[in-house]
């Protein structure tokens, strides 16, 4: 399955290496999965850490080297797609343009725009909801 990890899991995953959202994106980026994410995702990532986390940069140097050898990283097509308009923040858009351009099953995420939008395609899902798809 090809899971397109959101730049929240990836927050969560670094600053909290036993928690729920670390193991999904254990298991996204784990065979036979392909964990997924765009060049926005990496520039929200550092961006948040300088913002909010300037003393965990070690943290999120761990997560980059996981994210180089494990994740698929992928550009932001230009073209919109209709699924977009059902996401409230615009900012948010053209990580769904991503995962549905690059064939996402899943759109793994914790941000409640995303879980309320009713996009069908990835289907959009919790890191706990995740952990239980066999």
């Amino acid at each position: 399955m090809k899971i397109f990890i959101d730049t929240n899991i990836l927050i969560s995953a670094a600053l909290f290496p036993n928690s729920v959202p670390a193991r999904a994106f254990n298991k996204a980026t784990s065979y036979p999965n392909n964990g997924i994410i765009c060049e926005k995702n990496i520039n929200e990532l550092i961006k948040t850490f300088y913002k909010k986390f300037p003393n965990r940069f070690t943290d999120l140097e761990s997560l980059l080297r996981k994210i180089m050898f494990y994740v698929e990283i992928v550009s932001v097509p230009i073209d919109s797609h209709s699924s977009e308009e059902k996401i409230r923040d615009v900012k948010d858009r053209p990580l769904l343009r991503a995962a549905i351009k690059y064939g996402a099953d899943y759109f793994l995420t914790g941000d409640k725009d995303f879980l309320e939008s009713d996009v069908q395609n990835p289907k959009i899902i919790t890191a706990s909801d995740f952990l239980e798809i066999g």
